[in-house]
């Protein structure tokens, strides 16, 4: 435990003069109003043994961080007729552009850009009420963090609801290529309250432990997905999990790893472990800035790059 604290500290230590660079997701008021100060960072290993520094236990908006979980769920109903919809491909455009939909005919780049979600909750939606879906998306992220303490944070939706006016312009436009397949109100409704998940470092660590033990529940031993669904989903948060930053990070950090406008990454290293960590401030691309340097600093110390 002690080796663990030591690492953490070091990490904490080396990062902490980058704490509050960058800027907050202000084009959201509800996230307009978060310290960028604050920092935590969580790590869970196979066993399920947490260990965590800073602002971990203080819950955030994990945004779409959320797509990794509502893309596991989707998979888990449609299987592989969900690639139809949507791609495999990173994008190199920003997340929320909408220029590729139209060479490209409504068909996003992948799960992970707003549009690609936005294809996955409507996925997810269909033959069903939108409340039933978000007890869907709830209920699995409950089971695989064993907490139910996670909520769906309702001014955060309320906030997106109220300023998504690109989004709600990626849905129309996909809707009319016929790759929405629901009420564009409703899906985007699905997709604004799964986006205002509020999850702590802690917690968001464990929800993703599966992925770094080949699909595996740390506590219960059993899969909640198959060991090549969880190397699949990872090998799409690797390419795609950093919008157009993806590459940058895979060259920095080296594990796969899905950001959000909250300030989350949640990252994982294959059969070792998940790391959780979040600090406000955003880079160009809009992923933390203290965050992603905190991961580089981390997979150096521990050798975890899935490179070497």
């Amino acid at each position: 435990m002690l080796e663990w604290e030591q690492l953490l500290a070091s990490v904490y230590s080396d990062v902490a003069p980058y704490i509050g660079e960058g800027k907050v997701a202000n084009y959201i008021p509800a996230l307009a109003k978060v310290d960028p100060e604050k920092f935590g960072m969580a790590i869970v290993t196979l066993d399920g043994s947490v260990h965590q520094i800073g602002d971990a236990n203080e819950s955030f908006s994990i945004q779409s961080v959320s797509k990794v979980f509502t893309l596991t769920l989707a998979l888990g109903r449609v299987g592989e007729s969900l690639w139809k919809r949507v791609g495999r491909e990173p994008s190199g455009t920003p997340f929320n552009s909408i220029v590729q939909l139209e060479s490209e005919h409504g068909i996003p780049r992948n799960p992970f850009i707003n549009a690609g979600a936005i294809v996955v909750a409507d996925t997810l939606l269909s033959g069903h009420q939108p409340k039933e879906t978000l007890g869907e998306i709830l209920s699995f992220v409950r089971y695989l963090a064993d907490d139910d303490g996670i909520l769906i944070d309702a001014e955060v939706a309320r906030s997106e609801q109220h300023t998504g006016f690109r989004n709600a312009a990626l849905a129309n436009y996909m809707h009319a290529f016929g790759n929405i397949h629901n009420p564009v109100e409703k899906t985007l409704g699905v997709y604004y309250h799964q986006c205002a998940l509020s999850m702590n470092c802690v917690q968001l660590a464990k929800a993703g432990l599966f992925l770094a033990n080949n699909g595996r529940l740390a506590n219960e031993g059993h899969h909640a997905i198959s060991a090549e669904r969880a190397r699949r989903i990872n090998a799409l948060m690797l390419t795609c999990g950093h919008y157009d930053a993806s590459g940058d990070f895979a060259f920095r950090v080296g594990l796969p790893g899905k950001s959000g406008v909250g300030g989350g990454i949640l990252c994982i290293a294959p059969r070792k472990a998940a790391i959780a960590v979040w600090s406000p401030g955003l880079n160009a691309n809009g992923n933390s800035a203290a965050g992603t340097r905190a991961l580089e600093i981390l997979a150096k110390r521990t050798g975890w790059s899935i490179f070497g």
